[in-house]
């Protein structure tokens, strides 16, 4: 199957295995052990239907490949036509995917593959909005490590299809040393002489800080490549821009929000994260509508 690959977005990874577990695992969530009763017993086995899923508002899509893939799963010979692409804007009643095939397969994956689309969309929607707000800037928008559990992959990809980019995926991506960290290892330059006794040639280091004298230490070991810059008001990431002068790549954490992310973006620093993109991101509203 095909069309799943050719509807991700053409800068954005999603691995075909993620989408394969993602989707076994929401259809076994959702038709159990008995499958899809009302349909059993309502619709006859060689009942066909035809459908459209539209967006009921204007953003910006992702998820489409995962709706395919899950009606694909439930009627392998499904018949399904893209009118739009992860990572495209849509407007208010814009057919995203014309259906026909199996009436039960597709009613049993009517949920599913709405709950896919609408929950990342809302993630690129959100997203989008953010990146928007930033123009004229050179700051990056960046997710975190706040997301649903097991949608990890999908909604970093939903980031990307948003515009945004992507921080760490996991513990295992890079080095991020947070304030625990600096307190159980003993202080800023202790953990970082660990850190990078302890770091790969190709591994990152990162550290957060809260101050702009903790900041300073770190410049002055010249041992990081990254300084998170945590819960600092605008007068405070101004001074930390200047403060570094480009000798590390600097990332404001913290707080951020629709309505001051512009401000934070004009501050100089290179990079911005939020873990509202993920984990407040508003469902987008889609449907299904059967051709009666």
């Amino acid at each position: 199957m095909t069309m799943p690959s050719s509807l991700l977005h053409p800068d954005a990874f999603l691995s075909p295995l993620a989408i394969d577990e993602a989707v076994t695992r929401a259809l076994d969530e959702d038709l159990g052990r008995a499958g899809d009763v009302t349909s059993i017993a309502t619709i006859p086995e060689a009942t066909t239907a035809s459908a459209v899923m539209i967006a009921r508002q204007a953003g910006r899509i992702a998820g489409l490949p995962l709706a395919v893939a899950t009606l694909q799963r439930l009627a392998p010979a499904i018949r399904i036509d893209a009118h739009a692409r992860d990572g495209s804007e849509v407007a208010a009643g814009q057919k995203l995917l014309t259906i026909s095939g199996p009436a039960r397969a597709v009613l049993s994956g009517e949920r599913t593959a709405l709950n896919f689309v609408g929950r990342l969309s809302g993630v690129a929607t959100l997203t989008a909005d953010y990146v928007k707000r930033t123009e004229g800037s050179k700051a990056r928008i960046c997710c975190t490590r706040k997301t649903t559990p097991g949608l990890r992959a999908l909604e970093k990809y939903a980031v990307r299809c948003g515009g945004g980019f992507n921080h760490r995926f996991g513990l295992d991506d890079a080095i991020l040393i947070k304030d625990n960290h600096i307190a159980v290892a003993g202080g800023v330059r202790a953990v970082l002489q660990r850190a990078r006794g302890h770091a790969g040639h190709l591994v990152k280091i990162e550290i957060e800080v809260d101050t702009l004298d903790q900041l300073r230490d770190v410049l002055d070991t010249g041992l990081a490549d990254v300084v998170m810059l945590d819960n600092m008001d605008i007068a405070m990431l101004q001074q930390a821009v200047e403060i570094a002068s480009g000798r590390v790549v600097l990332e404001a954490s913290g707080g951020v929000t629709l309505n001051s992310i512009a401000a934070i973006a004009q501050t100089g620093v290179d990079y911005i994260s939020s873990g509202a993109l993920t984990h407040s991101a508003a469902n987008f509203d889609v449907a299904i509508d059967i051709d009666a």
